[in-house]
């Protein structure tokens, strides 16, 4: 085990994703040391696992400012700002590069296991913020490992954890013994052996957002294909259509965004993927021939299925900061302060209110959760979101609050008004099925450029309804 350093130890950053590598520059851009720890082999491990999708963000909205300064001398030049890059893109033209650049900075197959106050559990106050942190982590080959920081930022995001089928946030009855048949991920269908799972057969999507708007568009490209006759899908929603079930369309001022929600319209009005609403499962059953069934809350059993694509979203694993004190709200499971900013029951037109490390903040003094862990189980997390974020941290760590509280950011927004709270009805706002001051949903082609300011044009000036 290494002893505390003489020296003030590095700030320890956990994950080398998009934020984890963003907060590594921007602590060096402070002149601060930083040791990122990941847990996988290679930079944007968690990134890499979806490289077949298309980000609905440009080049232009993810790349960080600092960590494009930390690029620059190597000769590194982002790729063109109005593109729209794979997630295996985004890992390997910008998030390995930038680890390369941070060289022994990031330390990879290093799993954090526990994170405390050196000498210290959470019960004890005496003298606690003068200690420093304690992180324990496993190496790939057994070995444990202990380490001290200053500060910690927790950047490892939410991937490792989906949600699942269950309605009621619980594993449904049957799930795990179904799992042979049942993904958590948008399936790579340009994999042969993948491909051959979903042609032609019966796959259940059970998810509203952006992931679940991807898998039926790609399962309605598998449907008109030479190899994919007979490709179904059946939309699984916990609620009813209304006006914003397809996303704000062509108000989305992220356009790609908007497409996704637009294709998977196009899915259902072509007849590729069947609609059933207002269905919570909660149980998962196998037919003698090795199908499954979805079961209700309400009593409801649905044809049975071959495959079934869970993307009900993710939440944080918080196991390994137990000992440490930290202030998260009960629903979320986000910061305290930043919460009621995100709140799905209460957020409006996907506007996200510039935040930094007050509102990133916990009792427990120099620790943070940055990136889409910050958001806890709460949807729409853009890669800027996080970028600020750790600029915002990093300047507290060193000490220039005035830098940390000057947290500037304008995010676009989903062009969908009203909270997601209601548990059956669709918004009241949206009963004659308009959407939040958007225009009837046209189809986008998906990864193809559109005009941003095709979106801006459509929308009042200020943002969605003029918000």
């Amino acid at each position: 085990m290494n002893a505390p350093a003489t020296t003030e130890p590095p700030v320890v950053v956990i994950g080398a994703g998009p934020t984890g590598l963003a907060a590594a520059a921007h602590l060096i851009d402070q002149g601060i040391e930083p040791l990122v720890l990941e847990a996988g082999p290679t930079a944007g491990t968690a990134v890499r696992d979806w490289s077949h999708v298309r980000l609905f963000s440009a080049w232009g909205e993810i790349v960080d400012p600092a960590a494009e300064k930390l690029l620059a001398p190597t000769g590194w030049t982002r790729p063109d700002p109005a593109t729209y890059p794979s997630g295996g893109d985004w890992a390997g033209l910008y998030l390995q590069p930038l680890a390369d650049v941070l060289g022994d900075r990031v330390r990879y197959g290093a799993t954090v296991t526990g994170v405390s106050r050196s000498g210290r559990d959470r019960i004890v106050d005496a003298d606690r913020a003068a200690q420093p942190f304690v992180v324990h982590l496993a190496r790939t080959d057994g070995r444990e490992e202990r380490l001290f920081a200053r500060a910690v930022i927790d950047a490892s995001g939410t991937w490792a954890t989906p949600s699942p089928a269950g309605g009621s946030g619980l594993p449904a009855l049957g799930e795990r013994a179904a799992a042979d048949r049942i993904t958590y991920r948008v399936p790579d269908l340009s994999d042969p052996a993948v491909r051959a799972r979903y042609a032609g057969k019966r796959t259940a999507v059970i998810g509203s957002g952006a992931s679940a708007f991807t898998a039926l568009a790609h399962l309605a490209d598998l449907a008109t294909s030479h190899d994919g006759a007979g490709t179904k899908a059946v939309w699984i929603l916990r609620r009813g259509i209304s006006g914003s079930t397809f996303g704000g369309g062509e108000a989305d001022q992220l356009p790609a965004r908007g497409a996704l929600g637009l294709a998977a319209k196009a899915a259902v009005d072509a007849g590729h993927a069947h609609a059933v609403t207002g269905f919570r499962t909660e149980a998962i059953e196998r037919t003698d021939d090795g199908r499954l069934v979805l079961a209700g809350e309400d009593g409801r059993r649905l044809e049975p299925v071959d495959e079934v694509i869970v993307l009900t979203g993710f939440r944080p694993d918080l196991s390994f900061l137990n000992e440490l004190r930290l202030g998260l709200d009960e629903r979320l499971q986000a910061p305290l302060a930043l919460a009621p900013l995100i709140d799905p029951n209460q957020h409006s037109c996907g506007t996200v209110y510039p935040h930094g490390h007050r509102e990133l903040s916990h009792p427990e003094q120099g620790v943070y959760l940055v990136g889409m862990k910050s958001y806890g189980r709460a949807p729409t997390f853009l890669a800027m979101t996080g970028y600020e974020q750790v600029r915002s941290v990093a300047a507290a760590i060193a000490g220039d609050l005035e830098a940390a509280d000057r947290v500037e950011l304008t995010l676009p927004e989903t062009g969908v008004c009203g909270g997601a709270g209601l548990f059956d009805a669709p918004d009241a706002a949206e009963a004659d099925g308009g959407g939040c001051c958007a225009p009837a949903p046209q189809l986008v082609q998906l990864g193809a450029p559109v005009a941003a300011s095709a979106v801006a044009a459509e929308s009042p000036a200020g943002g969605c309804c003029g918000s």
